[in-house]
């Protein structure tokens, strides 16, 4: 499975609280998400606020994306959204 994430900025969602980016799956299209939650948790983000959610994000964004990475080969969705109990089981992990 070939995954990559192309460079664009991620889109703020005030209504969701998330921030989405996209991934490529084997040439096709996949819209991920991370909700503000994970990113206060787990990448220092301040607050939900826009511009501290994309701070994070723009910050940690490898570990992000490789979070999404992984989620994506083991589920071969066709969306995700990254909440703080998968990126903290998926830090968990990484250790082992």
């Amino acid at each position: 499975m070939q995954i990559i994430f192309p460079n664009e900025s991620p889109e703020y969602s005030g209504r969701e609280l998330t921030l989405a980016f996209a991934a490529m799956v084997n040439g096709e299209r996949v819209k991920c998400a991370i909700t503000a939650e994970a990113l206060e948790d787990h990448f220092g983000a301040a607050s939900p606020r826009a511009e501290d959610m994309l701070g994070a994000f723009d910050q940690h964004r490898p570990r992000i994306e490789a979070a999404a990475r992984r989620l994506l080969s083991e589920t071969r969705a066709q969306c995700l959204t990254l909440r703080s109990g998968y990126v903290r089981f998926y830090k968990a992990n990484l250790r082992n």
